[in-house]
């Protein structure tokens, strides 16, 4: 089997030959269609020429952009190609995308996730389609015998006079040149491709069912593969009897597997939340799933156990409790974990204008442990051979899993070929691939390429939640109602959420922050905008209860902290641009038309928020329907810096709008003894079709700042607005999570 890392991504429709990166590929209208070469019996070039890791261009003039993130619906598979698209000077529509294949040295970290994906990679492939651009004026000047600067590179062809050339006719000359160091990026104010509205490269495929996700992928001689892993939290294989189960038609093989070594040193991104469990192998995912029920397993408590785990700090050992945790036990040792907070900033005297305040406002917030629930659930395939290894499937960050599959399967890394296919969602929880290390464990001790499935009831049963989360906030008020403190203390299981040097810290010469963990076995994980997801919900809807009690309007009172931050900041280290944060609630207050006499019978909230560097704010319009509160309509507004494609990233804030409603609503994931109370859609509510927005009007703030970030920024202050908004819409305000469905304690 050969090694090389290449692409085998079924997505791109790309069969390979003898001539690297030839054969016979997908040609398409880039909106509208989709019909295979081979199918027309047109014959393209069987020569790529690689101009840099990212662009390749056939003698026939057809030019292909790798895209080199992952792609879980945010629109990176349109969004990063349009980058190099611009400086390449080509038209859009008449170049073909593909994913590219795993190649971090060539094509860069390929980690999607943090909002970061067009933030890191603007710079990188501007430079990389300018390179390319600038190699092919230069071989058509060699050519032509001019100079370089004579000759003008515009929609894929190179004119000099009354010379022209096509790109692919002066692409095998450029390939065999040397790449500038150096190579001029255009100014904003040139762009054509870049902020122009461009729809999803991949859209047909997706709405007409293609191949492209990881339960679509085959392979030769694959087996389907499944795992039975302990009820709870906190327990243990001890026995297990698979007698029945191998009697049944269809199944190969039933035994058990560790994730990792006991000493294993666990990396950022690496888990065992159940590190001994039963691997079911066989031909179908039904008779796989109803061998698994014939299984007679014992399981018994595990009881602490010890982790190492690298940072970097380097490596330190972490002791994870055992009890059988339930819901109850959470609020209980939540309790006593405010007693253990820890100062995390400190501004002025809080404490002596707590005591001198006319009037202190103290509420406390709490949200539940969250499932991602990604549509499509968790899945991998893996073919692991003695020396090297195929690993294909949806995930995050296929180079941080490497390393990890590299020790585990004793195969070095070079060896171990990464193929992406698209994701059916993420918000972080494909950045954690245990379930691609328990796959290729399966492959290697069945001998046997596996596709490894997880039902929707192993999937929100197995862990990697949002963690439980609580925050009591307080501010003191002077006797003219003048806000002169301000004091925040959170914590959470087994993480807190508290950021202390976000707003409104450096508005206020008054200022702590406290924050304290709680020990749990229960493993979480990254959820779409990390701990900012409650922040913005408690923080914003608590500054509105201050405004209220300050007798002033909930945009203007924000605006004026904000004010003071940016005229005379109180600290040094406040990680907002005052300005910017300004900007969002300014925009949404025109847009949304606050305060306008028309709109004075409204029921709306505002909630505004700064996270992975980027500002979003939201006002939420809502009614009564059939007795129960509606969200009718959202107005937003952003800055996220240049936005590159306006389709894709309304579209982006639109579905985290959507996603945030129906958290804040519904979302909740509970346990008793360390068994989780919803196994599936039945019990665990999420938004449906009907309950979504009749319109949510997305609007950008206009600058040439370069990108920075949007996958997130919009999720948490919706949470927020909504609670805001419930307040106007039912006289009570709202301060646990989920709101629908959780006791609220009576406003004070």
């Amino acid at each position: 089997m050969k090694t090389k890392k290449k692409s085998l991504d079924r997505r791109s429709f790309l069969k390979s030959s003898a001539l690297a990166g030839g054969g016979l590929m997908l040609t398409f209208n880039w909106f509208t269609q989709a019909k295979a070469a081979e199918a027309m019996g047109e014959s393209l070039a069987e020569t790529w020429h690689e101009l840099t890791g990212y662009i390749k261009i056939t003698p026939d003039n057809v030019i292909k952009i790798l895209n080199p993130n992952p792609e879980f619906g945010q629109n990176v598979m349109t969004s990063l190609p349009m980058m190099v698209a611009e400086e390449l000077e080509v038209d859009f529509e008449k170049v073909v995308v593909e994913m590219g294949p795993h190649d971090n040295a060539k094509l860069g970290p390929q980690f999607t996730g943090g909002s970061n994906s067009v933030r890191m990679y603007y710079n990188i492939l501007r430079q990389a389609g300018a390179t390319a651009r600038q190699m092919l004026t230069e071989a058509a000047a060699q050519t032509w015998g001019v100079s370089a600067d004579q000759v003008i590179a515009s929609n894929g062809m190179l004119t000099s006079g009354n010379r022209k050339a096509t790109y692919g006719e002066m692409a095998s000359k450029a390939a065999s040149m040397t790449a500038p160091k150096d190579v001029q990026l255009k100014s904003p104010s040139e762009f054509k491709v870049i902020r122009t509205a461009q729809k999803n490269v991949e859209g047909k495929k997706v709405v007409t069912g293609k191949p492209l996700f990881g339960l679509d992928y085959q392979a030769e001689g694959m087996k389907i593969a499944m795992i039975l892993h302990p009820p709870a939290f906190g327990m243990t294989l001890k026995s297990f009897d698979a007698s029945q189960a191998l009697r049944m038609p269809g199944i190969k093989d039933v035994f058990s597997f560790k994730l990792f070594d006991e000493d294993f040193a666990m990396a950022g991104f690496d888990v065992r939340t159940f590190n001994e469990q039963i691997a079911i192998v066989g031909d179908s995912t039904w008779q796989v799933m109803n061998a698994r029920k014939k299984i007679r397993a014992e399981w018994t408590e595990r009881g602490d156990a010890r982790e190492t785990r690298m940072g970097r700090g380097g490596s330190q050992t972490v002791t994870i409790p055992g009890k059988l945790e339930s819901t109850n036990y959470h609020f209980d040792e939540m309790e006593e974990g405010r007693k253990t907070a820890k100062v995390q900033r400190r501004d002025g005297d809080p404490e002596t204008a707590f005591k001198n305040a006319a009037v202190v406002i103290e509420k406390t917030y709490n949200a539940p442990f969250l499932a991602h629930n990604c549509m499509e659930p968790m899945n991998g395939f893996a073919d692991v051979r003695e020396d090297s290894a195929i690993i294909a499937g949806p995930h995050q960050a296929p180079g941080w899993i490497e390393p990890t599959l590299s020790k585990v399967l004793g195969i070095a890394p070079d060896k171990i070929e990464m193929i992406s296919t698209r994701m059916g969602g993420g918000f972080g929880r494909r950045a954690y691939g245990q379930y691609y290390v328990e796959a290729a464990l399966i492959s290697k001790q069945a001998k046997v390429p596996v596709k490894l499935v997880y039902s929707r009831e192993d999937d929100m049963s197995y862990g990697i939640y949002r963690p439980m989360y609580t925050a009591t906030y307080r501010a003191a008020l002077d006797e003219n109602k003048n806000l002169i403190a301000f004091h925040v203390s959170g914590g959470g299981i087994p993480e807190s959420p508290i950021h202390a040097n976000r707003f409104p810290a450096g508005a206020l010469d008054n200022y702590l922050a406290e924050s304290w963990e709680v020990p749990s076995n229960i493993t979480i994980g990254a959820f779409r905008a990390p701990r900012s997801n409650f922040n913005a919900a408690a923080e914003q809807s608590f500054l509105d209860e201050v405004a209220e009690a300050m007798g002033k309007d909930p945009i203007q009172m924000r605006l004026d902290l904000l004010k003071r931050a940016k005229e005379n900041p109180v600290g040094s280290n406040n990680d907002y641009d005052a300005d910017r944060y300004a900007g969002v609630l300014e925009l949404v207050r025109e847009k949304s038309g606050w305060g306008k006499p028309e709109n004075n019978g409204k029921r709306r909230g505002v909630a505004a928020y700064f996270c992975h560097n980027s500002y979003a704010a939201h006002v939420v319009d809502m009614i009564e329907r059939d007795g129960e509160p509606y969200v009718e309509q959202v107005t937003s507004a952003l800055d996220c810096g240049i936005v590159i494609n306006p389709e894709g990233a309304a579209n982006m804030v639109q579905g985290a709008v959507t996603d945030g409603i129906g958290q804040s609503f519904y979302g909740t994931m509970t346990f008793n003894n360390g068994v989780t109370d919803h196994k599936n859609f039945d019990t665990y509510r999420m938004i449906r079709h009907n309950e979504s927005p009749k319109k949510i009007d997305v609007h950008f703030v206009e600058n040439d700042i370069a990108p920075t970030g949007l996958g997130e920024p919009p999720f948490p202050p919706v949470f927020g607005a909504v609670a805001n908004a419930l307040y106007k819409t039912t006289g009570k305000r709202y301060y646990n999570q989920p709101f629908m469905n959780a006791e609220q304690p009576e406003s004070i």
